[in-house]
């Protein structure tokens, strides 16, 4: 015989009604955004003619001992959701500039042990003795024009002597390709007795020219190694410096209104096009 009552279906878990809107909810949410690029650096090392082969590994064996220095270290992942880029060339004359690691974004201190690694394997090939200071950093800002995402772009060349060849620093300074780029230097000096007055007055001397003709851009410097000796230590300290960036909006330009072109903030208008470093402009 028939029930009078209606009949009532068995009541899902709450959680079964829960989920798939939770569910609907999480695929509706953008993908997290990936991590910043706080600095793009371009490291470019002197290999013209006055640098002899034992120089050549005081360079790139001393940069890959920065790399691996605690402190560096550090530095590098101090800012964990904004990572540093690294690319390094070596420069000598009108057709010596040779990329040496491609852009890398350092992630971990495998990342830096894996770039050491291969710095220290590198080998000299043959290339033109003359220093082609100006050609490099043109260079060097054809290369960082691929990074313009990144908050800061930063050059820093290492060198022995003044240009002798190609366009004046000076020029290439108001290259395009320089434009919103931070050029730093690291004089090295002839492999004299150190402390003589005659390398004192010597390593003066480069690091006014440096000053005066390569470096631009805020809180741009000239770090100095007495001699190649030294360039370890000089590397170091070059790097714990260029590693202590503040977040500045790359599409504002840099404080003061520096967009590139001279060492004093005035522009000479800045392009962010795509540049290949092997191109020179």
């Amino acid at each position: 015989m028939a029930s009078g009552r209606a009949h009532i279906a068995p009541r899902r878990p709450a959680m079964a009604r829960v989920f798939p809107a939770l569910l609907a909810g999480l695929l509706a949410l953008p993908a997290p955004a990936s991590a910043a690029c706080r600095l793009a650096l371009a490291l470019g090392l002197d290999i013209s003619g006055s640098v002899d082969g034992r120089e050549y590994r005081l360079q790139l064996d001393g940069l890959a001992a920065a790399l691996l220095d605690p402190e560096v270290q550090e530095a590098f992942f101090a800012m964990p959701d904004a990572w540093v880029r690294v690319f390094v060339f070596e420069w000598g004359g009108v057709d010596t500039q040779r990329p040496l690691i491609d852009w890398q974004e350092m992630r971990s201190r495998n990342d830096l042990a894996a770039l050491a690694g291969r710095l220290r394997a590198t080998r000299r090939a043959p290339h033109d003795l003359s220093t082609a200071l100006g050609l490099a950093m043109v260079y060097g800002g054809n290369a960082l024009a691929d990074q313009a995402d990144c908050w800061r772009r930063t050059l820093d060349l290492s060198g022995d002597g003044q240009s002798n060849v190609g366009p004046s620093p000076q020029a290439a300074r108001r290259s395009p390709a320089l434009a919103g780029v931070i050029i730093n230097g690291l004089v090295i000096g002839a492999d004299a007795p150190p402390f003589t007055d005659k390398t004192q007055s010597e390593i003066a001397e480069l690091s006014a020219y440096f000053r005066a003709e390569v470096i631009q851009g805020p809180d741009a410097f000239v770090e100095t190694a007495i001699e190649f000796n030294q360039f370890q230590d000089a590397m170091t300290r070059k790097l714990l410096r260029e590693l202590q960036t503040r977040a500045v909006g790359f599409l504002g330009g840099f404080p003061g209104g520096f967009v590139g072109g001279s060492p004093d903030g005035s522009s000479s208008g800045r392009s962010l096009a795509a540049h290949r470093p092997d191109r020179i402009q």
